[in-house]
């Protein structure tokens, strides 16, 4: 969120945690992309701001309690309001437990056990969700529309479409069995707790193989992950690398020195296999 906004939506936050009896004298804010989130206190509240309209709250709320009742491993909402998506000055507003840290990292076995429990539980809500086509769908359009990334080269342009349309249909050749999947489940939306390593953050869930999934975390957690199909992981490793490559292009992305970024992931790209996991990306282009 920009500075205007991210002001207007910590005063969405903090007031109507206070409206709900929870004392919001300070917001922390933990991370700003295209939600906030927030730790109001000293009531202790973790808050996720949208603007309206540009979130599926309801759908994570809902989804939260399924996975809860199953015994999955995320994270609670907020126990003592109701669990509703509130709204004020064209935010959306949901309230989640907040956990304090117990370690800055997950251990690799830890972390593939949470996800594989996170999976087993997914494959018993029967919960209607988008198909991770329809990600790849969304990367393509900015692509395809010179409006929405005007300062990607018309070769550029070409090269990238080719590739998602590719690997989309790559992946689907393969007829691997699909499920219910976090979407992102990368170690920004992994909690370390006493309560063990929790997951957030599922407005990116969809439909699709468990390769999708282990494609957005780093190679050492994928080794512990039981069954892998190696050659359909390094599929969607690269689609990962080219849907990211077309959201750094997008003239509406916020994330930080974009241009440089979408000139990256694109020679990555280019170089070819091995694919990289993201973490690993960050590292190499942070170098550059």
């Amino acid at each position: 969120m920009e500075l205007s906004d991210i002001t207007r939506a910590i005063a969405a936050a903090t007031s109507i945690a206070t409206e709900l009896d929870l004392p919001a004298n300070d917001a922390i804010v933990l991370h700003n992309s295209n939600k906030l989130a927030l730790r109001l206190t000293p009531s202790d509240v973790f808050a996720r701001v949208a603007p309206v309209g540009e979130e599926v709250a309801e759908f994570e709320i809902e989804l939260a309690q399924r996975l809860a009742e199953v015994g999955s491993p995320v994270c609670a909402l907020e126990p003592r309001v109701d669990p509703l998506v509130y709204t004020r000055d064209g935010f959306a507003v949901t309230l989640w437990t907040y956990y304090e840290p117990v370690t800055p990292h997950v251990p690799p076995a830890d972390y593939a056990t949470a996800l594989e429990r996170l999976h087993a539980g997914m494959r018993k809500v029967d919960l209607p969700s988008p198909r991770f086509t329809d990600r790849i769908a969304e990367a393509e359009e900015i692509v395809a529309n010179p409006d929405l990334s005007p300062e990607l080269a018309d070769a550029d342009r070409v090269f990238l479409s080719g590739r998602l349309e590719g690997l989309r249909r790559a992946i689907e050749d393969r007829g691997a069995e699909e499920q219910l999947l976090h979407g992102e489940p990368h170690p920004g939306n992994l909690l370390s707790t006493k309560n063990g390593p929790l997951f957030i953050d599922f407005e990116t869930c969809c439909r699709g193989p468990v390769e999708f999934d282990l494609a957005h975390i780093p190679v050492a957690i994928c080794e512990h992950y039981p069954g892998v199909d190696q050659e359909l992981l390094d599929d969607c490793r690269q689609l990962v690398l080219a849907m990211v490559a077309a959201w750094r292009w997008d003239i509406g992305d916020q994330f930080p020195d974009r241009r440089r970024l979408g000139e990256g992931f694109l020679r990555l790209l280019r170089e070819g296999p091995p694919w990289p996991t993201l973490d690993a990306v960050d590292a190499r282009l942070d170098g550059l």
